[in-house]
């Protein structure tokens, strides 16, 4: 245990009397604008009365008092619907089990944790989440800090009990249970959709703070300054390192109606507003594929694709602006040409389903290692020279995409073949090249 530090203990009791006299000030400038208060004793006497509220001491006494009527929750059951009375749950997102779908433990260390219960105390819960050098007041409650007691109180027995009582904030309220306005959902967990033995039955909760995660994120994207810039450059043809970000199709739903904080403190923060991204299928509009004839190599008929054309030019753009040779540099550019590379693995998959021997046709000029890429069938070719050669044919072509206005030469060449040879070859060992 450290020392007590009295600076420590003064910095945070100056915190604390700051957040009390911007709560208080609003409340005396309504009285002095009162219109109806026309005596000046009674004027004066609410003054008083708002000051003796505001105490320190006294204040904090009714704050400890009033916390067991909020609870810190990450997954909540008002949002499932308003009049349930169920359980709500707290648990650090880093401390759930990683699964593959996006679920609450992608949020790591790094989550807005949300508060339920009366929304007459939420005030209380803005009061520990003051900070002091990097430390909210609620984890220094739970670390019973010395120094944030002396801040509290003089007295070191009530100060413990203060401190005690804000620490149990994240504590669930009571026994474990759901509601009858609660949801619930049927979980196959066996083999036997007959059995009733093959469920679970699960009482879903409302993940709010990944909610609220996802609503600051296209916030961001949506209206943020960074991302205004980036719309305003691909509007004018122009490169910006910021990539824009649309959401089409987004729908909003209101939660608690006028008062959305009757539901959380992170959904009145959100003044109700909770984003649904859109579960539409994909609509597909495939060109017809064509077999790839009179050129002498698909990278005729592969540079014309709209997404290859929009990367390329992309990719020139950000090679262009001179970017500083870092890593971040380095796995930008390498993400644009695997972009690339994604693409020709489509396309040529695409040319892949028409039917096998188009490439006998006597149009056909390919050369014989883009025939045996784009037609499997027998053929004498081996699968690592085809790779190879495609490998060259693929650094060539971005080498001639690239070298107006930029100096591409050898090394280019080689580091793109190089890139390229790794993805086919990777593509290889799943079975994409079987015959």
């Amino acid at each position: 245990m450290s020392p007590p530090d009295p600076s420590r203990s003064a910095a945070i009791r100056a915190v604390i009397a700051g957040f009390l006299q911007q709560r208080l000030q609003p409340k005396l400038e309504e009285v002095e604008k009162d219109t109806k208060l026309d005596n000046d004793s009674i004027r004066q006497e609410r003054i008083d009365k708002l000051r003796d509220q505001f105490a320190a001491n006294v204040w904090l006494e009714d704050a400890a008092r009033r916390v067991s009527q909020i609870q810190a929750v990450t997954h909540s059951l008002k949002p499932i619907h308003p009049d349930a009375k169920g359980s709500c749950l707290f648990r650090e997102p880093r401390s759930l089990a990683p699964i593959q779908e996006l679920s609450s433990h992608a949020l790591g260390t790094v989550f807005d944790a949300d508060v339920v219960g009366n929304a007459a105390a939420l005030d209380v819960y803005k009061f520990l989440k003051l900070e002091h050098n990097g430390r909210s007041l609620l984890n220094m409650c739970t670390e019973a800090d010395d120094d944030l007691g002396t801040a509290l109180n003089s007295d070191s027995a009530t100060a413990r009990a203060w401190m005690a009582a804000f620490a149990r904030l994240a504590e669930p309220r009571g026994k474990f249970s759901s509601h009858t306005q609660a949801k619930q959902i049927y979980w196959p967990v066996g083999n036997d959709p007959h059995d009733d033995a093959s469920y679970h039955l699960l009482a879903p909760l409302y993940p709010t703070s990944l909610v609220h995660r996802v609503y600051q994120t296209l916030q961001e994207d949506r209206f943020g300054e960074a991302a205004k810039a980036a719309r305003e450059a691909r509007k004018a043809g122009e490169w910006h390192e910021r990539p824009v970000r649309e959401y089409p199709n987004l729908a909003i739903q209101k939660l608690g109606g006028t008062k959305p904080q009757n539901i959380s403190q992170l959904n009145s923060e959100r003044r109700g507003d909770n984003c649904l991204l859109a579960s539409l299928p994909p609509v597909w509009l495939s060109a017809e594929v064509k077999p790839v004839l009179n050129v002498v190599s698909l990278f005729e008929v592969f540079r014309w694709r709209k997404d290859v054309r929009a990367v390329a030019a992309h990719l020139r753009r950000y090679l262009e602006s001179d970017p500083a040779r870092n890593k971040e540099t380095r796995e930008r550019r390498d993400e644009l040409v695997e972009s690339l590379l994604d693409e020709l693995m489509q396309y040529s998959a695409e040319v892949q389903t028409l039917q096998p021997g188009w490439s006998a046709d006597a149009r056909c000029e390919l050369l014989a290692h883009q025939i045996a890429w784009l037609d499997p069938q027998e053929n004498d070719i081996d699968t690592g020279d085809m790779i190879d050669r495609m490998a060259s044919d693929f650094a060539n072509w971005l080498n001639s995409q690239l070298r107006s206005p930029l100096p591409m030469g050898d090394a280019e060449y080689l580091y793109w073949r190089k890139q390229a040879r790794e993805l086919f070859k990777e593509a290889e060992r799943e079975g994409a090249y079987e015959q």
